[in-house]
């Protein structure tokens, strides 16, 4: 990818050409029709996430939360809560856009 490609790193200037066309790139097919993007992928291309995550909720777009995994008994399960794991955190995984959000 070259340099012009390249979405803007954190604390630079971001337009929503740039982020439409990350979105875009990065983005699946989803059940619903619509788009869904990985919160770790929009990370890992050092993209100005609070711009990314902003635009991609100021187009429908869903933030999708990780399950709360189902409590664990015996010996062991006090300390192999999700504490620590990330399970059930308040961070989403992923999001989900409506049918036609990257068109708009």
């Amino acid at each position: 990818m070259s340099a012009d490609e390249r979405p803007a790193a954190a604390g630079e200037t971001t337009n929503a050409a740039d982020i439409r066309s990350l979105v875009a790139r990065l983005g699946r097919p989803h059940a619903s029709g619509g788009t869904v993007v990985e919160r770790a992928a929009l990370m890992a291309e050092g993209a100005d996430l609070e711009a990314t995550v902003t635009w991609i909720l100021a187009h429908g777009g869903e933030p999708e939360m990780s399950a709360r995994p189902a409590p664990r008994g015996g010996l062991h399960g006090p300390r192999s809560s999700s504490a620590g794991t990330g399970a059930g955190s308040p961070t989403p995984r992923r999001f989900v856009l409506p049918p036609g959000a990257l068109g708009r």
